[in-house]
């Protein structure tokens, strides 16, 4: 089984799920909505880049980047998404975490792309 894969599918499924709740189902303020949004985006957005990178075939650096890919979405968005729907403003600490993922995982994408 590849569990990258699977992982970035259901990311993918939930991010395009949420989207459309947001979209459709919520009557969000402003700045709530502006959180769905950007959550949503970098869910799908790192959903993808993780798929492509199971699917390559990629192992070392570059599929542990995928993994951070996903570790990011559900720290980053996740708590994003959580915001937005009223949880505490102090998990806004938290969501910068999730961004050092997203980076963390470009980075080791990019220094695994440069071996063999």
């Amino acid at each position: 089984m590849n569990r990258l894969a699977l992982g970035a599918a259901l990311t993918g499924f939930g991010g395009v799920a949420l989207g459309a709740f947001g979209a459709h189902g919520l009557a969000l303020g402003v700045e709530a909505a502006d959180w769905w949004q950007t959550a949503t985006l970098y869910a799908l957005v790192h959903a993808a880049a993780a798929l492509a990178i199971a699917m390559s075939g990629r192992t070392g650096l570059v599929r542990l980047g995928g993994w951070a890919f996903i570790l990011g979405v559900l720290v980053f968005s996740g708590c994003l998404y959580a915001m937005a729907i009223g949880a505490p403003r102090w998990l806004g600490a938290i969501v910068p975490l999730g961004g050092l993922s997203f980076l963390a995982g470009w980075a080791l994408v990019a220094a695994g792309a440069t071996r063999r």
